[in-house]
């Protein structure tokens, strides 16, 4: 499928600035391009203009855009998408369904249908059955079942945002590899959103940044900035232990298999602990109960008593505390940053935590200016949260943590969707918050991360 865009410009209901202008771009049928560019720059509105999405009311385009000589809405049966919110696009409750949906909703016979429902989840990695529930899955393992239904229907045109963002380096490795087999006849055009650019170097055709007014083409020798060069983050001294899960556990009612087998893990005021493992291991489970936003099934998570303070001793369980006890001790990071937010503005957002905690409302007010600075935010202060892209989401998710200056942060994926400057940030800020004594414990993939910041590792799912 052939797509061309000329002038292409988006702004979204109720912003000010566009979120994309001034787009020139022209895909032949077979080809397969990188999309990159700083957080922010409108890769994710251009997949969603070229997947026939932008429906919202208000939303204004300018310029020309289509797909197969006609507008994209029209060729919206003949393309496989992958958002960057795997969850937005599940319907079905039993993960073999979710991939027959879309086939069935073309027409195909059954005969036809789950033998490709069986080959795209086998392409992808997915290592459950067809009748694995699909709120049961990790947000890793959902990105992988939508993938196999987009690869399932053998779309003209695959559109795939950050399709590895979630995903264990396995994963993340096969993920390529499934798209690599897919589209080896060069029947789909193919355009990849990722950050994580180097890996899809040998399979793609052409690299093309977005940035605030178009495009810019890469050439052959194009490579993304490194993130860790010259990176300088002090070390601190250890700290006393702030929090303690002891042999931990977690199981849904009905599940044959734990979410999270018995676990162990100490927290401690100046260390980083990374904890890592492959997709569907509980690492997200573990922060819950890290955060006190879940209470274990079997195993406690206790704090010690230079962090409850003033919370009565009889108390020592975080997920005992009351709200206004827990945002003031433990900061958190979810790994859908959307499922957090509460207000309908950024600055309202990180006013929340101090607000709730007793902070007067001018010092709430300053302190959320400063995060907003500090974290390239400020642009959007009285904008709605939902409105911003899914890395800028990601660090006002992480400044709504740090808003309250806890003694503890459990932070799942906070690097995701970042460019090399503001993942330097991000990273820049846990170090500083460690220096200061807090205790920080992060869920991630980001290997870059781990090396840099992690004094301690928990490896879940480790033989």
């Amino acid at each position: 499928m052939r797509v061309v865009a000329r002038g292409l410009g988006v702004r979204h209901a109720a912003r000010r600035s566009w979120a994309l202008a001034g787009v020139d771009l022209v895909v032949e049928p077979g080809e397969r391009i990188l999309l990159t560019g700083a957080s922010g720059t409108g890769k994710s509105t251009l997949l969603a203009a070229l997947a026939g999405i932008l429906d919202a009311e208000g939303t204004e385009l300018t310029g020309e855009l289509t797909v197969d000589g006609g507008p994209p809405r029209a060729a919206r049966a003949r393309l496989g998408l992958l958002a960057q919110d795997p969850d937005s696009q599940l319907v079905m409750t039993r993960a073999g369904d979710d991939v027959a949906f879309g086939l069935e909703n073309a027409g195909l016979p059954a005969e036809e249908i789950w033998p490709r429902v069986e080959e795209a989840l086998a392409a992808v990695g997915f290592l459950h059955g067809l009748d694995r529930a699909t709120q049961a899955l990790s947000g890793g393992e959902k990105q992988r079942l939508v993938l196999a239904g987009a690869l399932a229907r053998r779309p003209g045109l695959l559109l795939l945002d950050e399709p590895t963002a979630q995903l264990d380096p396995a994963g993340a490795a096969l993920v390529r590899s499934a798209v690599a087999r897919a589209t080896a006849d060069r029947a789909a055009t193919v355009v990849v959103v990722d950050h994580d650019a180097e890996p899809w170097l040998p399979l793609v055709d052409r690299v093309v940044e977005v940035l605030a007014g178009g495009l810019v083409e890469h050439g052959a020798g194009w490579r993304p900035q490194p993130r860790t060069a010259g990176l300088q983050l002090a070390p601190a001294p250890d700290g006393p232990v702030l929090l303690t899960a002891q042999a931990v556990g977690f199981a849904y009612r009905g599940s044959p298999v734990p979410a999270l087998p018995p676990t162990t893990a100490v927290l401690r005021g100046g260390r980083v602990l990374a904890v890592t493992g492959r997709n569907g291991t509980g690492k997200s489970t573990l922060a819950l109960l890290l955060a006190g936003l879940r209470a274990p099934t079997s195993g406690r998570v206790r704090a010690s008593a230079d962090l409850t303070g003033t919370v009565r001793r009889a108390y020592d369980e975080p997920h005992r505390w009351r709200a206004g006890e827990l945002v003031s001790r433990i900061g958190t990071v979810f790994q859908h940053p959307e499922q957090q937010f509460l207000t309908g503005r950024l600055r309202d957002e990180l006013a929340v935590g101090p607000l709730r905690s007793g902070q007067h409302a001018t010092a709430a007010r300053a302190t959320a200016d400063a995060l907003l600075e500090r974290l390239g935010l400020s642009a959007f202060a009285d904008a709605n949260p939902y409105t911003l892209s899914g890395g800028q989401q990601r660090r006002l998710s992480v400044a709504t943590a740090l808003a309250t200056a806890p003694r503890v942060l459990v932070l799942d994926e906070p690097t995701f969707g970042q460019d090399a400057a503001t993942w330097r940030e991000v990273v820049t800020l846990l170090a500083e918050q460690r220096a200061q004594g807090c205790a920080v414990a992060v869920v991630t993939h980001d290997a870059d991360l781990v090396e840099v910041l992690a004094d301690d590792r928990l490896a879940l799912g480790a033989p």
